[in-house]
């Protein structure tokens, strides 16, 4: 290894200013009594000197690798786009900084079967995983499969226990679209959707509770190709409505336009609203009103619960994130 023979620990510790014995704890996992912001500028000066390929070998052979795995479900409605679909990109973006503050090391996995998180699991030794995007059922049977703690993006499911789920409040997002569209006149009020389950069926709910009278609803494809003719045989349908909201900002963007390219004025004639307000709200003409999910704070949230699962592997907790209705210019008082 050559690394090894040019690069040795003294000249590590020299050039930081440190013991070669905080280098070497650094390299062998050993980080309890060393603080985070130390453990990084070793981590990245091994990097910058080339000592990675002997850091990596370490760290596989100990308990402790320091490596956090972020598992996300490859499903057909992503078609090719998982990593850059606005959700899934923020809440990458976000969980990057806080594992790395926190002194571990993240990868990232896209994955069609939830069990290949456990081959992944094993094959880097790992310190525990945070999972977005699959199935009820799904979880429980990786829980049953795997040592490591881990934590769940926005799981429906029955925890029974050694699994913590971090949820958002869907339905109270809705509810705050809602009660927004009632005071700005809307009574022909539109949702659409995927599907009418889980959380997709809960911003729904809450969309009605918040209107006080039921919402229409439509089920739209997934492909983007199929969108596009569907919206264009329910183009009719669309416009009897004056307001419609979009269970992600995705679909309100991609929906608002398809009714700008057919004529229809957003917000003049058709309000739009999306939902978890990513950066697509602010890059759309007009901008686009959402419902606002922390996701900088969720981040920190599943590190947190990372970190009481490593202390007590019997340790489980349900926890439920505040949204907020932003307003923006996509949606606007009834004028007919």
């Amino acid at each position: 290894m050559w690394a090894e023979n040019k690069v040795r620990i003294i000249d590590i510790a020299d050039e930081l200013g440190v013991s070669t014995a905080t280098v070497s704890n650094v390299i062998h996992g050993k980080t309890k009594k060393i603080s985070a912001r130390t453990v990084k500028r070793v981590q990245e000066k091994l990097e910058e000197r080339g000592y990675i390929p002997n850091m990596a070998a370490t760290l596989l052979a100990q308990n402790n690798s320091r490596i956090i795995g972020v598992v996300v479900k490859d499903h057909e409605k992503y078609k090719g786009r998982l990593l850059t679909d606005p959700f899934v990109a923020s809440s990458l973006n976000y969980l990057s900084d806080e594992i790395e503050r926190s002194g571990w090391f993240m990868m990232v996995k896209k994955a069609h079967d939830i069990m290949e998180a456990a081959k992944f699991a094993s094959m880097w030794n790992m310190d525990g995983m945070v999972l977005l995007s699959f199935c009820a059922d799904e979880y429980q049977r990786l829980r049953d499969s795997i040592r490591i703690p881990f934590v769940v993006y926005d799981g429906y499911f029955e925890n029974r226990g050694r699994i913590c789920n971090i949820r958002i409040d869907d339905r109270d997002g809705g509810r705050q679209m809602g009660r927004h569209l009632r005071e700005l006149g809307h009574r022909a009020v539109l949702c659409v959707a995927d599907n009418r389950e889980c959380m997709d069926l809960e911003r729904y709910e809450g969309l009605c509770e918040g209107l006080g009278f039921p919402a229409d609803f439509l089920t739209i494809p997934m492909p983007e190709a199929e969108r596009e003719r569907f919206y264009r045989d329910h183009l009719d349908e669309l416009r009897r409505h004056s307001a419609i909201f979009a269970v992600s900002d995705y679909y309100a963007a991609d929906l608002m336009r398809f009714l700008q390219r057919s004529g229809v004025k957003v917000p003049e004639e058709v309000s739009v609203a999306g939902f978890d307000d990513g950066d697509i709200c602010r890059q759309v003409v007009p901008a686009l009103t959402s419902v606002r999910q922390d996701a900088p704070e969720r981040a920190r949230e599943a590190v947190r619960l990372l970190k009481r699962m490593k202390a007590d592997p019997a340790f489980f907790e349900d926890a439920l994130m505040p949204v907020e209705l932003v307003k923006r210019d996509s949606t606007g008082r009834l004028r007919h």
